[in-house]
């Protein structure tokens, strides 16, 4: 029997994925070479994008995707109570202030409910970032549909590969300016570090191919400085900083592997549903809710909400009890807002997010990555029924 310790998550990289690192590790080029736009083209053709512009992680994906938007100073910002603090942070970093809104206790993501409401509260609002929690990405084309004309950024950091209700891929922009992916390796495919930006806007693909590499402009056709000229050619060194940019590059190296691993997305797809579907099997009877229905997920985290204070313990008490089997846990999240930073920041009523602090007392991700094997899937099982069932 496996006795391995089961983080609740773990990339998965093979032979074909070294040796793709490999080949470009004895290339030319480390960096800033010919496998990024590769995997760019193949990123876009897969979600069907017009434009996609690889970075350095998802946070850096949300950055850029802020300020190419032209969010600033004065701007606010709303993003779903339940999420990672990246999914906040990016409208600071670009000078602007973040707001929450509350989730829907079924699907996770932000409620279309309670972003009318926080419109309604703060009409000037000019961004709106979604979250596609675990991979499912639910009211896509209402929240858009609300969103009026403002900007939206769909975090879907969790949900490659998975659909829209629509039937189109997570990715395709439908209901969004730009969608950001992060290849994190616990992640559906992974980079290492390293995110991307989707979008059908050119101008936007521009500034945020710009804001990536330093606000650096190498193409002569796109000069704007007068003194771009000696002896009637343009000089051939130049590269002209048109705005404030950062070093938020993706290498050849980890492209490479994003390349190899996109190629097996289908099946690493494919196992986590089978995990998932025998997780639902197994879990449907125990004092606890399944939140999210599966059939268009991404299928990033399993999460269940169970009611601790029921089963007689408490939350630490039962992932330690699973870290004694060799199975890990996480909290996939704490409220924004709870984290001293965003507290501090300004007041804010929790009693206007009831379905995320419900979520947050019972929330807990089991492992879930395609490398379990059918084993370990039922020793996870066994772990979960016993405590759940003997607290």
């Amino acid at each position: 029997m496996s006795s391995r310790v089961l983080g609740y998550g773990r990339q998965s990289i093979d032979r074909s994925d070294i040796d793709a690192v490999a080949a470009v590790l004895a290339s030319d080029f480390l960096t800033q070479g010919p496998a990024v736009e590769r995997f760019e083209a193949a990123l876009a053709e897969c979600v069907g994008a017009r434009y996609a512009v690889a970075v350095s992680s998802g946070t850096a994906a949300l950055h850029i995707s802020c300020l190419a938007a032209g969010i600033g100073p004065g701007d606010v910002g709303l993003t779903s109570a339940i999420t990672f603090a990246a999914s906040a942070n990016c409208l600071i970093y670009a000078g602007g202030e973040a707001a929450f809104v509350d989730i829907d206790g079924t699907t996770l993501g932000m409620s279309p409910a309670a972003l009318q409401e926080a419109l309604a509260r703060r009409p000037g609002v000019k961004a709106i970032i979604p979250v596609d929690l675990a991979g499912l990405a639910q009211g896509s084309a209402e929240i858009a549909k609300l969103a009026a004309g403002r900007i939206v950024i769909e975090d879907a950091a969790h949900a490659l590969g998975g659909t829209y209700s629509s039937g189109e891929p997570i990715g395709s922009c439908a209901y969004s300016d730009a969608t950001i992916f992060s290849f994190h390796p616990v992640k559906l495919i992974t980079t290492g570090e390293g995110g991307a930006v989707l979008t059908n806007d050119p101008v936007l693909a521009r500034r945020l191919r710009l804001l990536r590499s330093h606000g650096i402009e190498r193409d002569p056709d796109s000069f704007v400085g007068a003194d771009r000229r000696e002896d009637g050619r343009v000089k051939p060194w130049l590269g002209e900083q048109q705005l404030l940019g950062f070093n938020y590059r993706m290498t050849d190296i980890q492209a490479a592997l994003g390349l190899s691993q996109l190629e097996k997305l289908d099946r690493f797809l494919e196992r986590r549903r089978a995990i998932a579907r025998r997780y639902d099997e197994a879990f449907g009877a125990l004092p606890h809710g399944l939140p999210q229905e599966r059939s268009r997920s991404g299928h990033h985290l399993y999460i269940v909400v169970f009611d601790f204070a029921a089963l007689r313990t408490t939350r630490t008490a039962f992932m330690g009890a699973l870290a004694e089997r060799g199975i890990g846990s996480q909290v996939h999240y704490m409220p924004v807002y709870h984290h001293p930073y965003h507290a501090h920041r300004c007041e804010i009523d929790r009693g206007q997010f009831p379905e995320a602090e419900r979520y947050y007392r019972g929330c807990l991700s089991l492992p879930f990555h395609p490398g379990l094997t059918d084993e370990e899937v039922e020793r996870v099982i066994g772990a979960v029924n016993e405590l759940a069932t003997n607290a």
